[in-house]
């Protein structure tokens, strides 16, 4: 079962997504008269807080300026997956479209997916509380405590999902110790859970075109007495036309059944 390769992207477009949320953030500074001095759109970028701390501790002191980082930052990563079971949708439904193929029409289906919560890391630095404070409540009134984004999960099948994104909580340190010309970081943690799922392989089968059902009325040994064919009208049709159908129902007395490997009556 394992071992055909697929690739959706299903958790890099939901990574995507989460970074977008984030990365029109601004700060202002003022002047003592309330005048806007300068606007600053705040970097942000996929990578650990460790290595933003990093770069920080290798620039410890403002004297300095050979491992320069331009405080203020934003990064984010994935913290962890964890499978969801209170999400689990019916094994049997599908997810279905047409699609043009060398034979002609081809529907293209995908099971329902498998639930997974995204658990992510988002971490401001800033130079001074109060950059990091704009920075804060800029994200926390819309999260209440979750906020929706709209994903085009499998663009091959136009299918698109409105996920949560939760926050669950804010953790709060001041680095700033020693020496006034000791490098301050100011930094807020929150920890975010995205209600996402994920798909697994796409396949491929033929269009139906012809329904048939045998009706017995005795066994054992029984013989067919009645078959009901339904095709589509116009026959032409595919699978996501708009058409109605066209039955028909044929009562037999000869004693055959049918044969589906000849398609014939025996």
């Amino acid at each position: 079962m394992f071992g055909n390769y697929f690739y959706n992207e299903s958790m890099r477009r939901m990574t995507i997504a989460f970074g977008q949320i984030f990365n029109n953030i601004q700060i202002k500074r003022k002047d003592s008269n309330g005048n806007v001095v300068q606007s600053i759109r705040v970097p942000l970028a996929y990578a650990p807080k460790e290595k933003f701390l990093a770069r920080l501790d290798q620039q410890a002191s403002l004297d300095n300026r050979e491992f320069a980082v331009t405080l203020p930052r934003m990064g984010f990563d994935i913290a962890g997956l964890e499978y969801d079971a209170t999400r689990k949708l019916n094994r049997i439904q599908k997810y279905k479209t047409v699609k043009a193929d060398i034979d002609g029409k081809v529907m293209n289906y995908n099971y329902v997916p498998v639930p997974y919560n995204i658990s992510y890391n988002l971490s401001t630095f800033t130079a001074s509380a109060e950059s990091g404070l704009q920075i804060i409540e800029q994200i926390l009134p819309f999260f209440q405590p979750d906020f929706t984004v709209t994903i085009n999960v499998i663009p091959e099948m136009n299918i698109k999902r409105d996920v949560p994104v939760i926050l669950n909580r804010i953790n709060y340190e001041d680095t700033y110790n020693g020496s006034f010309t000791d490098r301050r970081a100011v930094i807020y943690t929150l920890n975010f859970t995205a209600k996402t799922y994920l798909y697994g392989p796409a396949r491929t089968q033929k269009v139906i075109k012809e329904v048939q059902s045998d009706l017995y009325t005795t066994t054992p040994e029984a013989t067919r007495e009645e078959r009901i064919i339904v095709i589509p009208e116009p026959t032409t049709a595919n699978a996501n036309d708009d058409f109605g159908f066209t039955t028909t129902i044929t009562n037999y007395f000869d004693g055959k059944n049918y044969n589906p490997s000849t398609d014939s009556d025996e």
